[in-house]
């Protein structure tokens, strides 16, 4: 069977009502389908990309060197099998691949939004989704599943829509964004806003496809850091040094420097620093419990079968935290939960990376 990928926008004018009190009217949201929706309307299932990701998460495009982000993961006979789903991933509002983003063009002046364009947050993400799935006609899905902010968009889910999903997939993800990470962000955050190239926001954003970002490039440095564990990372590099570089070169490399340098200036080439700075914003304000008293009173609004998957050397979201969200689901009487804790010395990344260790336990939650 063929994965069948198609991508689509739709074009929203009435206002989105956002968390903060803004409003963001019109906008469009664009996404991607694989597989078949069957005359039910019973086999969907819905993945949210992370950060960087994209509506495109399988499949290759015609120009596409590489395939989706989760190619791995979606179509057939794969875990999210497009033989019996119909998956839907949209980009998030407040990105920068083809959803209203910063870079957007303001109604009705033309000119890109950039620090006009509000503040949003991973529940208004997800409002904005299932506006889109109510465009669609469809009402219930079978799944949702994300990993890191993929995982924060199907809580949300999971708590401000509970009848949504028959089934949440939460992977490598937290109830709420702890310091370790929002430090992280800052780096990345200060990297951007003190860059000369970024002038203030009012930058040209086709001669950053260009030339790229250098304080973009060393904040997704620290971000890459955050993404791996050091164990990962000695498996990966170990002490090698650039055959290329002598070893007494002030600027010689090591090609754990390499790998950092490459792969932080090549992302500043196709990611737009304002999208950075507005969903690490959002990224950073997360928090399950915000509107009531308590995390437990959150929790206690799922209705969906619920799977929680943490992964061991995570350092970006400890597995403590999924840990966290489990024991309250016990303590409030959530019998329809399952967490499993993955024996990953990978790191965070191991959720797009280490397929083959947890995709049985997504196959059977899928198919259960």
């Amino acid at each position: 069977m063929s994965l069948n990928l198609q991508t689509h926008t739709e074009h929203f004018t009435n206002p989105l009502y956002l968390e903060s009190g803004r409003i963001l009217e019109p906008y469009d949201i664009i996404y991607e389908t694989y597989g078949t929706l069957n005359e039910e309307k019973s086999n969907v299932v819905v993945v949210c990309h992370a950060l960087t990701g994209s509506h495109h998460a399988a499949g290759l495009y015609e120009d596409d060197a590489k395939p989706g982000w989760w190619d791995g993961f979606i179509g057939p006979g794969k875990a999210i099998d497009t033989d019996r789903y119909f998956v839907i991933c949209s980009n998030v509002i407040g990105s920068c691949f083809g959803s209203t983003g910063p870079m957007s063009m303001q109604y009705p002046h033309h000119e890109p939004y950039r620090y006009k364009f509000p503040v949003v947050s991973i529940k208004d993400m997800v409002k904005a989704q299932r506006i889109l799935f109510d465009r669609l006609d469809i009402h219930r899905v079978h799944a949702i599943i994300g990993g890191s902010m993929g995982g924060m968009q199907a809580l949300q889910f999971a708590i401000h829509y509970p009848n949504f999903a028959n089934k949440i997939i939460a992977m490598a993800t937290t109830h709420a964004t702890q310091p370790w990470a929002i430090a992280f962000n800052k780096v990345a955050q200060e990297s951007i806003l003190n860059d000369p190239d970024f002038k203030q926001g009012y930058y040209d954003p086709n001669l950053l496809k260009e030339q790229g970002l250098s304080g973009m490039a060393v904040g997704r440095m620290a971000g890459h850091i955050s993404f791996l564990s050091p164990e990962s990372m000695r498996e990966k590099f170990g002490r090698e040094y650039k055959l290329t570089d002598g070893l007494y070169e002030l600027f010689g490399k090591f090609q754990v420097e390499s790998y950092l340098e490459y792969n932080g200036y090549n992302f500043t080439k196709w990611f737009d620093p304002l999208s950075y700075l507005y969903i690490t914003k959002a990224i950073n304000i997360y928090d399950l419990s915000r509107g009531f008293d308590s995390l437990d009173e959150a929790l206690k609004r799922i209705t969906s079968a619920l799977y929680l998957i943490s992964f061991k050397n995570d350092l970006l979201f400890k597995n403590t935290e999924m840990q966290e969200m489990a024991k309250i689901l016990k303590k409030i009487g959530n019998r329809n939960h399952d967490y499993i804790d993955i024996d990953s010395n990978y790191g965070h990344d191991a959720f797009l990376v280490e397929l083959d260790k947890f995709e049985n336990n997504v196959k059977d939650a899928l198919n259960g």
